[in-house]
């Protein structure tokens, strides 16, 4: 399971950055995979929602970036994908029978809103490798209190 998100994770990085023609390199950091270990009920199913809000909100994030290194008119869409994505990972996680892992996730899901509204962060963003930069070492980062549950 915990294999599965991390893939997910890694594999929805660079799906959606090569759909939107944005993937210059290899995330290397988000594709690292652990061995899968015995993860707990209440984990697991917590892991499984947090797959689905990847997949169903890192394409529109991947896409509001690249049109943003494109447009910087576009950066309210871009807002709305981080927040929309915060928003998952937090609803993903808040029921969570596991407290550290419902902590965790606030804690990933409070980050990404505060970057969602930081306008130096969308202004960084600039160009494909910007785009790169933002889904995957940041990205990673971001989300590493509530992957490491997960892997």
């Amino acid at each position: 399971m915990r294999r599965t998100i991390r893939t997910l994770l890694a594999g929805g990085v660079l799906l959606s950055a090569a759909a939107c023609g944005t993937a210059t390199g290899t995330p290397t950091t988000t594709a690292a995979s652990a061995p899968a270990g015995n993860v707990p009920p209440a984990v697991a199913t917590t892991c499984e929602a947090l797959g689905q809000a990847y997949g169903n909100n890192l394409p529109a994030l991947a896409q509001a970036l690249s049109t943003l290194a494109a447009d910087p008119k576009t950066v309210a869409a871009a807002q709305k994908a981080l927040a929309g994505f915060a928003t998952a990972v937090s609803d993903a996680t808040k029921a969570s029978d596991d407290a550290q892992l419902r902590a965790d996730g606030k804690q990933a899901a409070d980050q990404m809103r505060a970057k969602s509204a930081d306008p130096k962060f969308l202004a960084t963003i600039k160009t494909t490798k910007d785009v790169d930069q933002a889904l995957g070492p940041t990205l990673t980062q971001w989300l590493s209190p509530v992957t490491r549950h997960c892997e």
